[in-house]
């Protein structure tokens, strides 16, 4: 019975712990990522998320006789892009295949993808886990394919149905070499890939609306041994689930093994209720599909113009601007990776930067670390409990600039910007203006916190002979009482300044 799952310490690799001794996981992972366009891959049907069931189908969609795809530009231009950023080899002549299965929500009784052929070849992209370790993942290919629609289960005891809005939208198959060794590996991979997706602009990465999603193949050796039989996992829709699944699957696959079985290479599906796979076919092969050349579309030829307009078109990648965050803005790697791990977070954080450099006639490097800390902990937290992403945010780049500005100038303490942070995602206003109308500002008037130190050591004359017959300790008390007496809106360090000559 296999019952540990570990680091091993010293690969990287997490081992599975059996009877015989610890064995080693094989992962490799096909991404399937559904491309940013308006219309589908061979037809001008529009492709939003959350449309009426079966309100999104042209003739073609349905596979209505004698209609013909007609190929989608924008989505070679975007499947090409994501090429060049994952520094993948760009195929001048690639080709279109039928891949023949049949299935309710596959109209056409195939699917038009490519198999021989690819758009794009041979890559890779560097991972970091959350551990600090560093791995090349081999890219194998992306090839360009249309979805299949949805069938759904649950809505008659008797029944299913049928939507065809997801079917023939654009999806990019990225698949990997089988280069990765844990689940962390894997976590890792499936986040810097959607980071890069997401900064090129090609997917949106939402796993929860199912534009992103993996197949994760599973397999486990001893170590040294050659790679052995392999599952597929079909349609892992979040990065928690890939790893759970790759868990249970390794464990399962040593149990039959260490019990004198056999893997069988199968297809199986993951239950995230109960944390397990479970057979639901056997793996098909390519010739199971009879693939073909797709006879009516010609075969797809890209020019150096073609390609280098898309090379062009790249932003700043994530691994880039981590870089220069850490170089330029002298940002720790753990904040530069959380920064840059979104192309929304990154483009509201160099926003908040600006915004917060020009409020307080800096340069973007010496406000850097503290917009980063306030955006990474105060913002990043409220968000997280009001369960909006960053694109969403009630508080505006320009505002958290603005509230870091008046921290800057002691115009707010901590403690009063944490107060006009809360009022801010409420009722989205400035907090210059809350701070004024709710009277939240710091008190720096020397006069008046010489007064308040004044009353609180009459009233504490006891306290004060002993702080100046040596308790020093008592300074703290001074300290919290002038605070406590002025409403928590004293300046702390002007208290603190004022305290030692009066205390003295």
């Amino acid at each position: 019975m296999a019952t540990a799952y570990h680091d091993d310490g010293r690969t990287g690799s997490y081992l599975v712990e059996g009877r015989t001794g610890p064995w080693e996981l094989v992962i490799g992972l096909e991404v399937h990522a559904q491309v940013v366009s308006n219309s589908k891959l061979f037809s001008g049907a529009a492709t939003e998320f959350g449309g009426e069931p079966n309100s999104q189908v042209s003739l073609v969609d349905a596979a209505m006789p004698g209609m013909l795809p007609v190929l989608n530009g924008e989505c070679v231009r975007q499947a090409v892009r994501t090429g060049l950023a994952l520094g993948a080899t760009i195929n001048r002549w690639s080709r279109f295949d039928r891949k023949n299965y049949f299935y309710a929500d596959l109209p056409q009784g195939y699917q038009i993808s490519q198999f021989q052929h690819p758009v794009v070849g041979e890559g890779a992209i560097e991972i970091e886990t959350d551990e600090g370790e560093k791995v090349t993942v081999g890219i194998e290919r992306i090839h360009l394919e249309q979805d299949a629609g949805k069938s759904i289960h649950d809505l008659s005891p008797d029944r299913s149905y049928v939507d065809l809005n997801r079917s023939g939208v654009a999806l990019m198959e990225i698949v990997s070499k089988p280069d990765m060794r844990s689940p962390a590996q894997a976590g890792a991979y499936v986040s810097t890939l959607r980071a890069i997706l997401r900064a090129v602009g090609s997917c949106d990465g939402n796993m929860q609306e199912g534009s992103m999603r993996a197949d994760v193949n599973v397999s486990v050796r001893k170590a040294g041994e050659p790679f052995g039989t392999r599952c597929e996992i079909k349609n892992v829709n979040s990065i928690r689930f890939i790893q759970q699944a790759i868990v249970y699957e390794a464990k399962r696959q040593v149990e039959i093994l260490e019990d004198g079985g056999s893997i069988q290479q199968e297809t199986r599906l993951f239950d995230p209720d109960k944390g397990e796979t479970r057979s639901l076919r056997s793996k098909e092969d390519a010739h199971d599909y009879r693939y073909f050349p797709e006879p009516d579309l010609l075969p797809l030829e890209l020019t150096e113009e073609f390609i280098a307009d898309c090379a062009a078109s790249l932003p700043e990648l994530p691994a880039s601007k981590r870089a220069r965050y850490e170089s330029e803005l002298g940002l720790s790697p753990y904040l530069a990776g959380v920064l840059t791990a979104d192309a929304d977070g990154s483009a509201w954080f160099e926003a908040l930067l600006a915004n917060s450099a020009a409020r307080q006639a800096k340069t973007p490097a010496q406000v850097a670390e503290k917009a980063a800390n306030w955006m990474t902990g105060d913002l990043f937290g409220a968000l997280n409990k009001l369960g909006v992403e960053i694109a969403a945010s009630p508080v505006t780049p320009a505002q958290g600039g603005e509230l870091l500005a008046l921290m800057a100038d002691g115009t707010l303490s901590g403690p009063l910007a944490k107060q006009v942070f809360e009022i801010m995602l409420e009722t989205r206003e400035d907090p210059g203006a809350i701070a004024e109308a709710r009277g939240l500002k710091q008190v720096s008037d020397t006069g008046a916190l010489e007064t308040a130190i004044a009353e609180v050591m009459a009233a504490n004359a006891d306290k004060v002979a002993d702080y100046r017959g040596g308790k020093d300790k008592l300074f703290g008390f001074f300290v919290g009482q002038v605070m406590k007496a002025s409403g928590g809106k004293a300046n702390p360090a002007v208290v603190n300044e004022l305290l030692k000559k009066a205390l003295g």
